[in-house]
């Protein structure tokens, strides 16, 4: 996939709003691979639901969402698997990791669906963030910073040509999150992908293409 194109979208919820100014919403917007997009918000302006949308998981909103040339409305359920196994990655706000599951766990878990990263790379990446004497804790004992991280490990673990990260440092301090960055750039990069990160204030470091406001 090389681009990922919004054409007058804009959440249902929103459809009898005659106040929206929106770099997205409403707009033709074509995020292209090899690019770096930060997409700037307010809070329930529908960030978290524009990241729903392009991965398929809410379909509750106007216009259309393109993946190079295709309607993602005509996208099966077997096309939906491979889009995100192979295509897209998400860090979502929420993280969406298993509380009952150790770090290490919730990370394998997905690189056992991709068998894309090497275990020495997986636990260079623990070392970095700090958090190799988390591998084997429950992740519902661990700070949301700590899962944070552990979320973002488990989110490179798969092949993609484009990765979406919302409010991914909303709870690291700045150490952490230029390491975070520093990471998420290098294997972005080694891909030839595609980034798109949301703020609603804290934003990741990284040198961006594109500025957006929703």
């Amino acid at each position: 996939m090389n681009t990922i194109t919004l054409r007058n979208t804009l959440p249902e919820v929103f459809a009898q709003r005659t106040d929206i100014h929106s770099d997205v919403w409403q707009q033709e917007v074509v995020f292209e691979k090899e690019k770096t997009y930060l997409v700037e918000a307010n809070s329930g302006t529908g960030k978290s639901s524009l990241c729903s949308y392009i991965f398929g998981y809410r379909q509750d909103y106007l216009g259309d969402i393109f993946f190079n040339k295709t309607n993602i409305h005509d996208l099966s359920v077997s096309q939906w698997v491979d889009q995100r196994k192979n295509h897209l990655a998400l860090l979502w706000q929420e993280l969406r990791l298993f509380p009952e599951l150790t770090a290490m766990e919730n990370v394998l878990i997905k690189n056992k669906l991709t068998g894309y990263q090497k275990q020495s790379t997986i636990d260079a990446w623990f070392e970095q963030l700090g958090i190799t004497d988390k591998r084997t804790a429950l992740v519902g004992r661990m700070s949301f910073g700590q899962q944070q991280r552990v979320a973002m490990i488990r989110t490179l673990c798969q092949p993609f040509d484009f990765i979406f990260v919302d409010e991914p440092i909303s709870h690291l301090d700045d150490s952490n999150s230029r390491i975070m960055a520093d990471m998420l750039m290098a294997e972005a990069q080694r891909q030839g992908a595609g980034v798109v990160a949301t703020s609603i204030g804290k934003r990741i470091e990284v040198s961006y293409d594109v500025h957006l406001k929703l």
